[in-house]
């Protein structure tokens, strides 16, 4: 009987085993994991946005009597660019052509001086330029920033309102585009 007890015993405990396996395996069947990669993946963004004044905009001098052509002229735009960039960036302007033009009449395009306005949101290395059909560097950008706001000043000094560049010519309205490139550094 010794043995008999024995496998009955044996039984028991591995009944028990037995359950506390099946419960256990049943706790993990109830119970699952699953692990997601997630990836950002970033570009290098220079954008100007479509409510700069610069889209389609225009900037207008009125010589309309002798103080005019005896003074410098400033015409401040706000919001001349608005730029978003993901890093530094280098904005650049030129002329579209040599000269603003009236039919066959012409006012050389370095009559005029464009820099940034101190009120401007961007911050960076900046410097006046003199127009001309050339890209210039006008500001360079620093760090990143969304829809950041660039006024601009558009000067024709006294010594230019006063040469021959501009008197002496025929009444009229002259025109000429500009562009401006902004670019990731």
């Amino acid at each position: 009987m010794d043995i008999y007890r024995l496998i009955k015993k044996e039984g028991i405990c591995v009944m028990v085993f037995a359950f506390v396996m099946l419960i256990a395996g049943m706790e993990k069947a109830c119970a699952q994991e699953a692990t997601t990669t997630i990836n950002l993946v970033l570009a290098d963004v220079v954008s100007i946005d479509p409510e700069s004044a610069a889209k389609g905009g225009t900037v207008d001098f009125n010589y309309e009597n002798v103080n005019d052509y005896n003074s410098e002229k400033t015409a401040s735009i706000p919001n001349s660019l608005i730029i978003t960039f993901s890093r530094p960036f280098s904005l650049k302007v030129r002329a579209n052509g040599e000269s603003f033009e009236n039919g066959f009449h012409v006012i050389p395009v370095d009559v005029l001086t464009v820099k940034c306005n101190e009120s401007s949101e961007i911050t960076g290395t900046t410097a006046p330029i003199t127009l001309s059909t050339k890209d210039q560097v006008l500001i360079n950008g620093e760090g990143s920033g969304s829809k950041l706001k660039l006024h601009l000043d558009y000067t024709i000094p006294k010594a230019r309102s006063a040469s021959a560049d501009i008197l002496g010519k025929p009444a009229g309205k002259y025109t000429q585009k500009v562009t401006y490139t902004a670019t990731a550094l």
